[in-house]
C-alpha cells in the first residue's frame, strides 16, 4: 500500500508540472535571462574595469587605442583630375613639359594638402580646448611615412591621355576611393592591394586608362586610423579607477522584462492552451532560444569584409516553427521580438545607437512573410516553398533598403543579395529538420504531420479500406462529425479528424465479427457464446494500439485509438450473457459487469473524449432506418448523458459547456449528412388552420 501510494504521488507529480504556476513563473524567468544575456554585450558599454580579474586587466592595459580621421581624399583626388583637365587640353605645352610639370605636380600637391589638413585639425583641436599634440604629430607622421610612391612611367602615359578618356576615368576613382576609406586603415599599403582588382571590375577597357586610374587612386589613399598615445595612457591609469555602469544594466532589464511581459500578456488575453500548458511553453522557450542561438553564431562572423553577414542569419526560422506547432498569430508577436532582437545583435556598424533598423526591418519582413507562407501548410515540401518565398522577399527588401541609403558598393550588395537568397534555403532546412525533434520531444503534432497521415495512400488506410471498407466509411463519417465538434469548442479538429481515420484500425485483424464489414453474410455473434464475442469486440482497441505502435504512428493516434472507449459496458453482450445464464439456470458464477467492460483507459484529453462520442453516435444513428430530427437529437443525448453518468468523461478536461457546444454540434453536423433521409413532420396550411387541414406538399428541401 505503502509503494502503491508512493507511485501515485510520483505520477500526480509528473502530470502536476504540466499546469504548475510555479514551473510557469520559472519558464518566463528563463526567458527574461536568454533575452539578457543575448543582448548583453551588445547594449552594456564597459565604461570601468572596477571587479576585472586581473589578467583582464593586464590585458587591457597592453591594448593600444586607436582613433579614426579621415581626410579628404576625395577633394585631393578631384584636384588631381582637375589638373589633368587644365594641362592636357592646353596645346601649347609638349608632351615632354606636360611630363615635367606632372613629376613635380603630384609631390606638392601631395604635400600641401596634407599641410591644409593638419592646419584643419590643429585649429578643430583648439577650440573643442582638447589639444592632443601627441595625436597630430602622429597623424601627420603617417601621411608622410606612408606617401604613395607615383611611378616614373606613368608621369610619362599621363599626358597621352584624351579628354574623354580623363572624364570617363574620373567617377571610377572616385568610386573606389569612396569605398575604401570607409574602412579603418592603420597600413594604407594593405588598402592599396585591394585597388587593382576593382578597377578591372570597372567598365573601364583602355589599358592604359586602367593602369593611370589605378595608380591615381593608390596615391589618393591616406591612413585614417591612428594610434592615440594619451588615451592610451588615459585607459591604463582608469583602469582601477572606473566604477561600473549599473544604469544601462537597470535599462537592459527593464527592457527584457517589457520582452516577456509583452509575450506573457498576449499569451494571457488569447486564452491559448499554452497559458496553461506548461510543456507547450518549454516549447516556446526551446524555440527561441535555438532561434537567438542562430543569430549570435551568425553575428560572430561579422567583419568589416562582411558587415551584412546579419543577413544570413535564419531569423524566420522561429516563426515558422511557432505557427506550425503552435499558433500563428502567436508566430506574428514573436516575430517583432525575433526583429528587436536581430536589430540589437547585428548592429555591428552604429554603436552609437541601439538598433539598427536595416536588420530589424529584413528581419520582420521574412518572420511574417514565413508565418503567411507556413501557417496553412500541408506538406513538408510546402516549408520548402516557404523558404524560397522568404529569399526573395529578402532580396527586395535588402534592395529598397540600399536604394534608400544610396549605397553604390556593388560588391557589398552583391554580396548581400547571397546571403539573402542563402537565408531562405538555410531556414526551410533547419525547420525541416528540427521540426520532428520537436513533434517527438514534446508529444506534439504539427498540421503537416497530421495532414500527410490523412493521406488515403498511407498504408493503414489502404489496409483499412481494402480490407474492411464498411470500417473505412464509418471511420470517415466519425471523422467529419468529431472535426466539427473539435472545432466548435476549439480543440484540434484536425487531430480528430486522423485520430478518426485510424482509430478502428485493430478491426482489420477479424472484420467479419463488426456489423458495418458484415454485408450480406451471417453475425458470427449469433452462434458463438457472448463471453468470446465480447473477447473479439474488446480486442479491436489493443489491436489497433499494436498496429499503430509497429507503424510508428504519434502518440496522440495511438492514444485516441486505446481511449476512444473508455471503459464503456458492451450492454448487448452482457444481457445476452445474462439471459443465458438465467435459461440455463446455472447460477454458481455470477456475471460481472467488470467483466463486459473496455479496458480503458478513458479518454484522458479532449479529443480522444470527442472521437469516442462520434463513434457511438455515429453507428447509433447509422442504426436507424428513416431517422427523423427527432430520433438524432434524442439519440445524440441520450449517448452523452450515458457518457456522463458513466464517469466516462471525468478524466478529460471537458467542461459541461463544452459539452452541451458538442451536443448542438453533432445535431447540426448529422441533420446535414442525413438530411435526403430525414422526414419532416408535415406543416399546417395557412389558409386552413381553421379547418385543422394539412398540406401534404409542405415539406421542406435542406
Amino acid at each position: 500500500m505503502i509503494f502503491t501510494k508512493s507511485s501515485d504521488k510520483k505520477q500526480a507529480f509528473i502530470n502536476g508540472w504540466k499546469q504548475s504556476k510555479l514551473v510557469r513563473l520559472f519558464l518566463y524567468l528563463t526567458l527574461v535571462l536568454v533575452f539578457f544575456f543575448s543582448v548583453f554585450q551588445h547594449l552594456i558599454v564597459p565604461n570601468n574595469n572596477s571587479g576585472v580579474a586581473d589578467n583582464e586587466k593586464e590585458s587591457i592595459q597592453d591594448t593600444p587605442v586607436y582613433v579614426q580621421h579621415s581626410i579628404h581624399s576625395l577633394d585631393f583626388l578631384d584636384r588631381i583630375f582637375d589638373k589633368l583637365e587644365q594641362i592636357n587640353i592646353d596645346a601649347s605645352l609638349t608632351d615632354e613639359v606636360k611630363t615635367e610639370i606632372y613629376s613635380v605636380y603630384f609631390s606638392q600637391e601631395y604635400d600641401a594638402f596634407v599641410e591644409d589638413n593638419v592646419k584643419l585639425l590643429m585649429e578643430s583641436e583648439e577650440s573643442e580646448d582638447s589639444f592632443n599634440v601627441s595625436l597630430i604629430q602622429e597623424i601627420e607622421k603617417q601621411y608622410i611615412d606612408q606617401q604613395y610612391t607615383f611611378p616614373v612611367e606613368a608621369f610619362f602615359k599621363l599626358p597621352r591621355l584624351s579628354q574623354a578618356e580623363v572624364i570617363k576615368m574620373r567617377p571610377v576613382a572616385e568610386s573606389i576611393v569612396s569605398n575604401l576609406m570607409k574602412e579603418q586603415i592603420e597600413d594604407a599599403s594593405v588598402i592599396r592591394g585591394k585597388v587593382a582588382e576593382m578597377v578591372n571590375a570597372s567598365n573601364l577597357s583602355d589599358d592604359d586608362s586602367r593602369i593611370l586610374v589605378t595608380e591615381i587612386v593608390r596615391y589618393s589613399i591616406f591612413p585614417n586610423y591612428f594610434y592615440d598615445a594619451v588615451a592610451t595612457q588615459d585607459a591604463m591609469s582608469a583602469t582601477d579607477t572606473a566604477e561600473t555602469n549599473y544604469w544601462q544594466i537597470v535599462g537592459l532589464s527593464i527592457l527584457v522584462i517589457l520582452f516577456t511581459a509583452f509575450l506573457y500578456m498576449y499569451i494571457r488575453q488569447s486564452k491559448l492552451q499554452l497559458h496553461n500548458n506548461n510543456v507547450q511553453l518549454l516549447m516556446l522557450v526551446f524555440i527561441f532560444i535555438i532561434n537567438i542561438l542562430g543569430m549570435k553564431i551568425v553575428a560572430l562572423g561579422q567583419s568589416l569584409d562582411y558587415p551584412y553577414l546579419g543577413f544570413l542569419a535564419p531569423v524566420a526560422m522561429g516563426s515558422m516553427l511557432i505557427a506550425i506547432l503552435l499558433d500563428y498569430k502567436l508566430a506574428f508577436i514573436s516575430s517583432i521580438l525575433f526583429s528587436l532582437l536581430a536589430s540589437i545583435i547585428f548592429n555591428f556598424e552604429n554603436p552609437d545607437v541601439l538598433f539598427d533598423y536595416r536588420y530589424g526591418l529584413v528581419a520582420s519582413v521574412i518572420s511574417f512573410t514565413s508565418i503567411f507562407a507556413v501557417h496553412k501548410a500541408s506538406q513538408r515540401s510546402s516549408i520548402l516553398k516557404a523558404g524560397i518565398f522568404i529569399a526573395l522577399v529578402e532580396c527586395l527588401s535588402i534592395a529598397s533598403i540600399f536604394l534608400l541609403t544610396d549605397e553604390n558598393n556593388i560588391t557589398t550588395f552583391v554580396l548581400s543579395m547571397t546571403f539573402a537568397l542563402m537565408n531562405g534555403l538555410l531556414t526551410a532546412v533547419f525547420v525541416i529538420g528540427i521540426l520532428p525533434f520537436f513533434e517527438v520531444s514534446f508529444g506534439i503534432l504539427s498540421s503537416v504531420k497530421l495532414v500527410e497521415l490523412s493521406n488515403p495512400n498511407h498504408p493503414m488506410l489502404r489496409k483499412l479500406l481494402t480490407e474492411t471498407p464498411g470500417t473505412y466509411h464509418h471511420s470517415v463519417m466519425v471523422a467529419n462529425l468529431s472535426e466539427a465538434a473539435a472545432e466548435s469548442i476549439g480543440a484540434n479538429g484536425l487531430l480528430c479528424r486522423v485520430g478518426s481515420f485510424y482509430h478502428d484500425v485493430g478491426k482489420t485483424k477479424r472484420p467479419n465479427y463488426f456489423i458495418e464489414n458484415q454485408i450480406n453474410s451471417e453475425n458470427p455473434h449469433d452462434t458463438i457464446d457472448p463471453d468470446l464475442s465480447k473477447s473479439i469486440i474488446i480486442a479491436h482497441a489493443r489491436d489497433g494500439v499494436e498496429m499503430l505502435k509497429e507503424h510508428k504512428m504519434p502518440k496522440p493516434i495511438c492514444d485516441i485509438a486505446e481511449q476512444h472507449h473508455g471503459t464503456t459496458l458492451l450492454k448487448y453482450f452482457y444481457h445476452k450473457a445474462k439471459k443465458q445464464q438465467e435459461l440455463s439456470g446455472e447460477f454458481e458464477e455470477e456475471i460481472q459487469e467488470s467483466d463486459f467492460r473496455y479496458p480503458g483507459p478513458k479518454a484522458q484529453f479532449k479529443e480522444a473524449a470527442i472521437v469516442g462520442l462520434c463513434d457511438c453516435v455515429e453507428a447509433a444513428v447509422r442504426s436507424l432506418s428513416n431517422p427523423t430530427m427527432d430520433q438524432i437529437n434524442t439519440m445524440v443525448d441520450k449517448i452523452i448523458k450515458d457518457r456522463l453518468e458513466d464517469q466516462q468523461l471525468n478524466e478529460c478536461d471537458l467542461t459541461l459547456k463544452e459539452i452541451d457546444t458538442i451536443a448542438k454540434t453533432l445535431k447540426e453536423t448529422l441533420l446535414g449528412i442525413f438530411h435526403s433521409r430525414i422526414e419532416y413532420p408535415e406543416l399546417p396550411s395557412r389558409d386552413n388552420d381553421k379547418k385543422g387541414v394539412t398540406k401534404d406538399e409542405a415539406t421542406v428541401s435542406m
